[in-house]
């Protein structure tokens, strides 16, 4: 019986992990090239990454079995991760990270984020979420039967983003302008189009601006605290996260044209969804929280209350924010936003607003 070469070729491309593979796999190089995707023990191994306040992280792995694990059997000398260390590990039935311990085909491999090389995306870190996992001791399954360890590692195939994946991804066309903007929407889950939500939407700093709509999501806290599960339990809302191609504000007081198309899109979204004009909100860092200041004297009825991280604008123009709701966060080291954000408090008091004012001894997390 002889066989084509096409069909030769696709018999090679459907079989198991070869002799030959695997002995190819430990000649070092790339990682896709010293790993496998899969072994007969091993299905799919998922990377799962989390946002912290300055980096995005790979904090688990998700390792599917061909089998059922038993629960008792996993400790975490049971698998090592290349270049991670191992906090604990479980089997699940399903694989959800807060699943609790039970025989089941999916292993839960807890991973600590202050290891060298966790972040993804962090200030000049821009990498693929990768993880290389191996079955480092016999494990015994629920049957009872043993798989042995695995001579190769087995790289994720797939990724889990924390929150970041909860958003979805659509594109405005300003009637005005004719402009693009791409933007992050986080729905309610369970949403409702009976009852009406507020709506919270992040500006970011000039540290993402581009064409790569996930990065504001991924660049820190900004968006993706307001759709953490814990804060959507208390309050439900929308959050709008949008990618700008070029700087929105500077330090010479100046706003680019993308900053007018910012109220036509909250009133798109308005008009399209349940939301509450009432209550939208925006904040935003750096020059996000310029541009937020910048809209909240053009528009003192826009928005019912603003969060200021880090930024200042022109005291001279912030009158009209007086009977705003203003929250300002900014630290005593920043040369500009400090000082800047003291005058425009300034300016307020004297134009009537009531000033709070306190200190907060705080360091930020790796």
């Amino acid at each position: 019986m002889t066989l084509s070469r096409l069909a030769l070729a696709a018999l090679l491309c459907t079989a198991a992990p070869t002799a030959y593979a695997q002995e190819a796999a430990k000649t070092g190089g790339p990682a896709v090239n010293r790993s496998v995707f899969a072994s007969d023990t091993i299905r799919s191994v998922t990377a799962v990454t989390q946002v912290f306040g300055r980096s995005q992280n790979v904090t688990a792995a998700i390792v599917e079995f061909s089998a059922p694990l038993s629960a008792a059997a996993l400790t975490p000398s049971t698998f090592t991760v290349d270049g991670r260390t191992i906090l604990s590990v479980k089997a699940t039935a399903t694989p959800d990270l807060d699943a609790p311990a039970a025989d089941g085909p999916y292993a839960i491999i807890q991973l600590d984020p202050a290891d060298e090389g966790s972040a993804t995306f962090a200030p000049g870190v821009d990498e693929a979420p990768e993880l290389i996992v191996t079955l480092a001791a016999p494990v015994t399954m629920a049957d009872g039967s043993t798989s042995a360890p695995s001579e190769t590692g087995i790289i994720n195939t797939r990724t889990r983003n924390l929150i970041v994946d909860d958003f979805q991804p659509f594109r405005f066309i300003d009637p005005v302008t004719g402009l693009s903007l791409d933007y992050n929407l986080y729905i309610p889950s369970g949403y409702d189009p009976t009852q009406t939500y507020p709506l919270v939407m992040f500006l970011h700093d000039a540290g993402v601006t581009g064409s790569n709509p996930r990065r504001v999501l991924q660049q820190g806290l900004g968006a993706v605290a307001f759709a953490s599960p814990e804060d959507q339990a208390r309050h439900p809302a929308f959050v709008l996260a949008p990618q700008f191609p070029v700087p929105l504000a500077n330090d010479a007081g100046q706003t680019s044209v993308y900053v007018e198309m910012i109220p036509r899109l909250l009133d798109q979204l308005a008009g399209t969804w349940s939301v509450d004009r009432d209550r939208l909100y925006t904040t935003g860092q750096s020059g996000g929280c310029m541009t937020s200041i910048a809209l909240g004297v053009t528009q003192p009825d826009l928005f019912a209350g603003t969060l200021c991280v880090a930024g200042q604008w022109n005291p001279a123009v912030v009158a009209p924010l007086a009977d705003d709701n203003l929250w300002v966060i900014v630290s005593e080291d920043d040369a500009k936003a400090f000082p800047g954000m003291t005058a425009i408090m300034q300016v307020l008091e004297e134009n009537g607003a009531k000033i709070t004012r306190g200190s907060l001894d705080a360091r930020a997390a790796p």
